[in-house]
């Protein structure tokens, strides 16, 4: 017989009750600490076009399973890209999307899908915040390195497409000193240093729209090419070799197709006969890639202009001048866009080159050039008519009818200066 009174018997099951509910608490928090020990940590994510159409939708994270995809509400497996190494101690994931996507999230994050008829097309290039030897930037001062604000700029424009023109790591060496703004930088060919020069920095914009990337010579295989072509290049991984040269192919677009060049480990000084070869064909197979309009989107121009030492004016790659004397630009091409030169230049040529945009200043130490480029030749050929603006930003392609508009926005968003693409000729309007 229990010798519990009422009050006793009131107070022992008040205590079991609070012992319950510890325990039902602890049991959750474990559940849940589990279940977060699982989820992976998902550290960049985007979406790319694809060699002759298509796109895919690319990941990086810490975790050792590919998570599913979720498009259009169905669940899609995405695959190894590139599993962890010593270098790279993430897991790289991908899955081809289906034409027509409406709807792409991976792991409660929403993505960008492809827009099949871009009317907002964001251009940039040369990226990178530059460490090697004595040419340093302040990489860690967002005043000193605009790419940072650059991307977030870009994004709020809401564009339908981002053309990045190559040159993404510009961190080839370690911080040479603790006052030099740099301090506690990675460097070389690995995650750190992708992340802090590219992937960080540019997840607003990689989040807003799918991407076209063009290898820039930062990237050819002595630099980070292992790294490009692991993570944004557009062929299967291949860990053990370092591709030096990757063929053109066609990006399909409603209004035009844009034809990607490698052109990453053309001399712009000498012109070594292998690579001329090398070009020379790239430039014959242009023609039957796709129709007219096409654009050309390369890294290096073939006749950029920058000013050197006590004022000469130079420019040229020597190794595409001399592929293109006998070959000369296909007729499909009806515009070239390329980085490099870290500065604007809008360009118009004689003999019926199609006109050429360079979009070099994304981040890295600009170059000088002259204001006014009309009248001035590079290598055989000569410029009707074109300019360069200093500092950095980025630009705005918007299409109405056959014409695009063409807004060069400083590193903040502002506009500085339009111009008019339409009919194989850029004209750009006074201040």
């Amino acid at each position: 017989m229990s010798h519990l009174t009422p009050v006793m018997f009131s107070s022992h099951t008040a205590r079991m009750r609070i012992a319950i509910r510890l325990w039902l608490i602890s049991l959750l928090l474990g559940l849940a600490g589990a279940a977060n020990a699982a989820t992976p940590a998902l550290l960049s994510h985007w979406a790319q076009l694809a060699p002759g159409g298509g796109a895919e939708a690319r990941i990086v994270l810490q975790g050792n399973v590919c998570p599913p995809a979720i498009v259009d509400g169905a669940n899609m497996p995405m695959r190894v890209r590139a599993a962890a190494d010593k270098n790279f101690p993430v897991l790289l994931c991908a899955v081809t999307l289906p034409a027509g996507a409406k709807h792409l999230s991976i792991l409660g994050t929403d993505m960008p899908v492809p827009v099949a008829d871009p009317q907002r097309i964001i251009v940039l290039g040369d990226t990178g915040c530059r460490i090697k030897g004595s040419a340093v930037q302040a990489c860690n001062d967002p005043a000193k390195w605009e790419f940072p604000e650059i991307a977030a700029a870009a994004a709020k424009l809401k564009p339908d497409l981002t053309i990045h023109v190559g040159d993404y790591l510009y961190r080839e060496g370690p911080c040479p000193g603790v006052d030099s703004g740099c301090t506690g930088s990675p460097w070389g060919d690995n995650w750190n240093a992708w992340a802090a020069d590219f992937f960080t920095p540019a997840q607003p914009l990689l989040g807003a729209s799918a991407w076209v990337v063009v290898r820039g010579n930062h990237e050819d295989c002595t630099r980070g090419g292992p790294g490009w072509l692991r993570l944004l290049g557009p062929l299967a991984v291949d860990t053990a070799n370092c591709v030096s040269h990757l063929a053109p192919y066609p990006v399909p677009l409603k209004p035009m197709t844009l034809i990607v060049m490698d052109d990453a480990d053309a001399s712009d000084v000498l012109a070594p006969s292998d690579q001329v070869a090398v070009y020379r064909g790239d430039f014959a197979a242009i023609g039957r890639l796709a129709p007219a309009p096409s654009w050309l989107v390369m890294h290096r121009p073939i006749w950029g202009v920058v000013k050197g030492p006590m004022g000469m004016v130079l420019g040229g790659n020597s190794t595409m001048m001399a592929a293109v004397d006998r070959t000369r630009i296909a007729p499909n091409i009806s515009l070239l866009l390329a980085g490099h030169i870290h500065t604007f230049e809008a360009i118009n040529y004689e003999k019926g080159a199609p006109p050429q945009i360079l979009a070099g200043e994304g981040g890295d130490l600009l170059d000088p050039a002259p204001a006014d480029l009309t009248g001035q030749s590079v290598g055989a050929m000569k410029i009707t008519s074109g300019l360069s603006l200093p500092g950095y930003g980025f630009l705005l392609f918007t299409r109405a009818g056959n014409i695009w508009n063409v807004d060069v926005r400083a590193a903040d968003g502002s506009h500085e200066r339009s111009c008019e693409f339409a009919s194989g000729h850029i004209a750009c309007a006074a201040k």
